[in-house]
């Protein structure tokens, strides 16, 4: 590994940090370098705050070094105005020497224009440092933007023999919630929900345990709650319409309202292939990425039409020995670990 990737795996690592936060802007890092010290460190900002360029030039108190500095930054800096002013534009302000960049931004409102401005402005420009991480580091905007979808995320608990829960009249019997998981597989994937966008379930998922869909066992940002409910069943009373989250109910009900008291509501075709029609949404709804946390038809919907990025699988310790059979996936694991008694396996599509 030669200086400049290091430079730029450190900004990976700086990236990082803007999990859960940027969104629906990329989480970018940016370090700047004098005579082969790093003087300065950027990331982005949560968003509708400055960019990871700007924090890092920003950091700098004598700015007339800065021309003879080199910049290293995961995605090519912006060219358009948007919530902030371009990056771009600032880095030729200050006329920085050289400009290592991890990727190219695909965004149509940048497209390696954000590279021509640089080049034009005197910058040397180095394209293409460390890509293939830089690409997996931004897997959540890069899927968005160039398949016009999020990421999308499938998670569940499985039991020892393979079931997502036990059989309905073993619930109507006794109602209480069936757990699989400990408490800290629990945890973590609280953790995970403030790492992404939006959170998705279907209606029996809410109807029969009245989830509330947020991060209350871990510190972080709720997602984005997204709910099938077919001909409106769920009312009020149920958690996930308490108006303590953005919401959006997808529903073949066309006389919904589009939108009552934070709670915006989208058509769609339930007797039509779903996974896509819901992709469609969030896209419309500027966002990036979504775990799936619904019962066994709603995770199957998207296995069956490969609408799906990773599968986050948790095996406990129980066993039902009857039940609603888990969902069976093909992908590459690609990573596997112990929660006290229970395992993680991730499975990636290929």
């Amino acid at each position: 590994m030669n200086i400049h990737q290091k430079y730029l795996l450190r900004c990976i690592e700086l990236a990082k940090k803007g999990l859960g936060s940027t969104a629906p802007n990329p989480m970018v890092g940016c370090v700047i370098v004098h005579n082969g010290k790093i003087i300065s460190e950027g990331f982005t900002s949560p968003y509708g705050g400055p960019h990871a360029e700007v924090n890092a030039i920003n950091a700098v108190k004598n700015k007339e070094v800065l021309a003879e500095c080199s910049l290293y930054v995961t995605l090519e800096p912006c060219s358009h105005y948007g919530k902030t002013p371009p990056c771009a534009d600032l880095i030729a302000k200050y006329k920085f020497k050289e400009v290592f960049i991890g990727l190219q931004d695909p965004h149509d409102k940048v497209a390696g224009q954000g590279i021509v401005k640089l080049v034009e402005a005197g910058c040397k420009v180095n394209v293409g440092i460390l890509e293939e991480e830089c690409r997996e580091h931004h897997k959540r905007f890069l899927t968005f933007q160039e398949q016009q979808r999020p990421y999308i995320i499938l998670k569940w608990g499985e039991t020892q023999d393979g079931f997502l829960a036990p059989d309905d009249s073993v619930r109507e019997a006794d109602p209480q919630p069936y757990w699989i998981t400990n408490r800290y597989s629990k945890q973590l994937v609280h953790q995970w929900r403030s790492e992404e966008q939006s959170i998705l379930a279907g209606t029996q998922t809410v109807l029969k345990d009245n989830p509330k869909l947020n991060v209350r066992n871990w510190s972080g940002k709720n997602p984005i709650r997204v709910v099938l409910d077919r001909t409106l069943k769920i009312d009020n009373a149920f958690q996930v319409l308490d108006r303590s989250v953005k919401t959006i109910v997808l529903t073949e009900e066309s006389n919904a309202s589009k939108h009552v008291d934070g709670i915006d509501y989208a058509v769609v075709d339930f007797e039509e292939p779903l996974a896509k029609q819901i992709c469609d949404v969030l896209f419309q709804h500027n966002i990036t990425s979504v775990i799936i946390e619904g019962g066994a038809q709603t995770l199957q919907t998207f296995i069956y039409e490969n609408l799906w990025d990773e599968a986050r699988i948790f095996q406990g310790q129980v066993r039902f020995e009857s039940g609603i059979p888990a969902p069976k996936i093909k992908g590459t694991l690609t990573h596997t670990e112990s929660i006290l008694t229970d395992s993680l396996s991730i499975y990636r599509n290929d």
